[in-house]
């Protein structure tokens, strides 16, 4: 009777080898998962008196509010903000940013990734650190709105959005 020898598939001079590409393997994954962006709200709000105006002015204008949050943001990098919106219905959109940034943008794209909309302030112009716009789609499909600011003194902002929307009055109810 011959006994056969199980093969060693992995001898021990291979070892250090296969653990040294396990652990970088690994570790790049673990590195990944930190450029991941994640939305997360401010502590506390420091613009809550500046946001009751605007929903109560443009509730005065019929607007309702669909969506609102305060976004933990960094300097210079864009929060994307992903949305659906219906053809033909009449949005405002609304951005507050840190007062003591010196530049606010917002961009919103639509679901092809056409940019469709392009907003910009700077420190001293007189919307100031708030930028507001109105957008009426041509499709229903999502959209993709991304804030940003510029600090040159702090590195993580808070930002607050609003997305208000206006009934279609010859919708039947």
């Amino acid at each position: 009777m011959i006994l056969h020898k199980k093969p060693n598939i992995m001898n021990k001079s291979q070892w250090p080898l296969w653990s040294t590409l396990l652990l970088i393997l690994f570790s790049s994954k673990l590195s990944a998962q930190n450029d991941i962006i994640r939305q997360q709200s401010c502590e506390g709000n420091p613009y809550q008196q500046t946001v009751d105006s605007l929903k109560q002015a443009y509730a005065s204008q019929g607007f309702s509010l669909l969506r609102e949050a305060s976004v933990t943001m960094e300097s210079e990098f864009e929060m994307p903000i992903v949305l659906p919106m219906q053809a033909g219905t009449w949005y405002q959109f609304i951005f507050i940013g840190d007062p003591s940034s010196r530049l606010y943008e917002v961009r919103m794209y639509d679901w092809n990734e056409r940019q469709v909309v392009y907003k910009k302030n700077q420190w001293g112009d007189v919307d100031g650190n708030i930028i507001s716009y109105s957008y009426v789609p041509q499709f229903s499909e999502y959209h993709m709105i991304k804030p940003v600011q510029v600090n040159k003194k702090k590195k993580k902002l808070c930002g607050y959005v609003l997305l208000l929307k206006k009934p279609d009055p010859n919708a039947k109810r």
